[in-house]
């Protein structure tokens, strides 16, 4: 054992031969007569496959006939899930569960249950040309539902259910306004800033960036342009909103980084554009601070509006103090003219706060924990996840070195905090247990092994399990194609606010129901 491995380090021996023996008791190859080769070695693949093949879900979602890319969550009843597909199609359904059959306690009256139906699905939502690779409803009340596809189209439908209970979908318009459409964000709603209501952001493999707002009474632009930015030279590759819903940043593959103010919140408050962009913010490559040979990928915003943290190629991570705007009054509805009076407090904006470099290979997500923890979470194409402490200079808080088994980890998300629970959930969530929902330690992973994990963020966890909690399967892991690509493994998830509930987007073609 090399004694740069992560669980020698921590004094933990791996299984001994002498005790695999005492557990496994396999036996010893026998001769096969000639002929019967190929029928026994059949015969084995399938009493293999049937052996390590497990299913953790509670229910599954298979109306795709391609790669499930993206999946949304709808911000009032977290039950019902959008996902889109290399099909050119995405699909609304009710994630719950059917409750558990019944079995009779003769196995004779009953030798072979009924297999499990997949969830059936409210609405399909065609109309794309090509891959629909992003999928989001609208804040606050999820009354659109917006796909957007590598045809570079956005497509807006609405829910027409008379309680909005998200049950009935209808398409009411579409834009297209580039050639791809990279990702899309929904702009968060606070109450009273009434102007961030059904605004959604793009990111274009032009470079260009987008904001628009969903109005489906408008019918001469159901889709308005809101704001365009053109400050990127090469594909925008990721975006955020602040969560007050006033900034937009962007990250591109040129390692370029600009902050937006999409209505003109910090204009208002005194801020000024960087000079010769209309970025509020904006650093490059030309930085040697700042420069990511390789490109940025992701981004995240941390639960204050602060900081932002942008990931990008062989394990780079770049931490920036953002401009903080506290507004007097709402934002207005359109772009920033006649905006209320605003204070800002900028003397950390555009400082490089750390450069990190835990990780080997590309940055392909990044979560800031909710209060009161101040963990920023990253995970790498290496297959590891890293917890760097804010409050501490970012210093490397843990390093899970095989989070998904070598594979790739491709997102990773903090829990909310019990504080964010109360403030957006009514019903019966609203009256969960405060034990329950304070859960902002617990993060959850998914990678391309095509395993669901959860991992407990605090200090002092055992050194064994560095974290783990629990695991859950069911997706096939990533394995090479005849074209010699990998395909499987998980593209993405939602957790809900209560993360009582799983919905994963696979590259099996399927998306997976977990539960606690």
């Amino acid at each position: 054992m090399s004694s740069n491995d992560p669980h020698h380090e921590n004094g933990e021996d791996y299984l001994q031969a002498d005790d695999a023996e005492e557990i496994f008791d396999r036996d010893e190859d026998h001769h096969m007569s000639e002929g019967e080769d190929e029928e026994y070695a059949d015969e084995n693949m399938t009493i293999e496959d049937e052996i390590t093949f497990q299913n953790d879900s509670a229910a599954h979602f298979d109306s795709h006939s391609d790669s499930v890319f993206c999946v949304a969550q709808h911000p009032v009843h977290n039950n019902i899930v959008m996902t889109g597909s290399g099909d050119d199609t995405a699909y609304i359904f009710d994630s719950t569960p059917a409750p558990r059959p019944v079995f009779p306690s003769s196995y004779e009256s009953n030798p072979q249950p009924k297999e499990r139906e997949s969830l059936v699905p409210l609405a399909k939502l065609d109309g794309h040309t090509d891959t629909v690779n992003a999928v989001v409803f609208t804040e606050p009340a999820g009354e659109y539902a917006i796909t957007a596809g590598l045809d570079g189209k956005l497509r807006a439908y609405r829910d027409t259910t008379p309680q909005k209970t998200g049950l009935a979908w209808e398409f009411f318009g579409e834009a297209q306004e580039v050639e791809e459409i990279n990702w899309m964000a929904v702009c968060p709603y606070q109450p009273g800033n009434e102007g961030t209501q059904n605004v959604i952001a793009i990111g274009s493999n032009d470079g260009s960036a987008w904001v628009f707002r969903i109005d489906h009474t408008d019918p001469g632009q159901p889709i308005s342009i809101i704001q365009t930015f053109f400050s990127h030279t090469e594909s925008c590759t990721a975006g955020a909103w602040t969560p007050d819903g006033n900034l937009l940043a962007t990250v591109s593959e040129d390692a370029s980084f600009f902050v937006y103010d999409v209505f003109g919140a910090a204009a208002a408050a005194g801020i000024e554009y960087s000079p010769g962009t209309n970025a509020i913010l904006g650093l490059n490559a030309e930085d040697q601070r700042f420069a990511v040979e390789g490109g940025l990928y992701t981004i995240a915003i941390s639960p204050s509006g602060g900081i932002a943290a942008v990931g990008g190629a062989e394990g780079h991570i770049r931490v920036v103090g953002l401009p903080r705007i506290a507004a007097s009054a709402p934002a207005t509805k359109g772009k920033g003219k006649n905006a209320p009076s605003q204070t800002a407090s900028s003397t950390a904006a555009g400082t490089i706060m750390a450069a990190l470099q835990t990780q080997t290979d590309n940055i392909e997500s990044l979560s800031f924990s909710q209060a009161p923890f101040t963990l920023l979470a990253a995970g790498s194409v290496d297959g590891s996840i890293v917890m760097y402490d804010a409050a501490h200079r970012f210093a490397v808080r843990r390093h899970i070195r095989d989070a998904h088994e070598g594979n790739a980890v491709v997102k990773v998300e903090f829990l909310p905090s019990s504080k964010q629970l109360g403030a957006t959930v009514s019903g019966p969530l609203a009256n969960a247990s405060a034990a329950h929902q304070n859960r902002s330690w617990m993060l959850t992973s998914v990678g391309l092994d095509g395993v669901v994990r959860r991992w407990d963020a605090r200090g002092g966890t055992a050194a064994a399990s560095q974290g783990l909690m629990q695991e859950w399967k069911g997706h096939m892991g990533a394995t090479e194609n005849d074209e010699g690509e990998q395909a499987g493994g998980i593209m993405g998830f939602v957790q809900g606010l209560d993360g009582k509930r799983i919905v994963t987007a696979g590259d099996d073609g399927i998306a997976l129901v977990f539960e606690e």
